[in-house]
């Protein structure tokens, strides 16, 4: 995120980035062992500001929240920059439905496996509504 430019850029408003450092090894019967990324430090570290109703993670692979199932969301790896970076839109469309369910009470009730889909409606919509 760093490299992208993303931290640095006061558009961007990321409140948190768990690192491979902040990951904890869990065992599972399906996956084995392995690593993910636990939301629950932030929620126990903040509570007053975030919990489950309120928080979505973004991640390439599924099993980094294996423990908040519930506030995941899978997106496409961002790979080969230099030569993919003005046709990646997955950041376009994810804006989309973030700004569609944001002003939901709780985020965690949502299946978010289909929200490239609901982003691509509203994509179609963009020109007739102002986002």
């Amino acid at each position: 995120m760093g490299q992208l430019g993303v931290l640095d850029n006061p558009n961007y408003k990321i409140t948190a980035l768990l690192d491979h450092s902040a990951m904890i090894t869990v065992q599972s019967e399906t996956c084995g062992i392995f690593e993910c990324k636990p939301l629950g430090l932030i929620w126990a570290k903040f509570p007053e500001f975030y919990s489950s109703k309120n928080t979505i993670m973004f991640d390439d692979l599924r099993r980094n929240f294996m423990m908040n199932l519930q506030n995941g969301l899978v997106i496409r790896p961002f790979r080969k920059a230099h030569a993919n970076r003005d046709n990646d839109l997955e950041l376009v469309k994810l804006t989309h439905y973030l700004l569609a369910i944001a002003d939901l009470e709780d985020l965690s009730v949502l299946d978010h496996k289909n929200w490239e889909f609901f982003a691509e409606e509203l994509s179609d919509l963009s020109d007739v509504i102002e986002f």
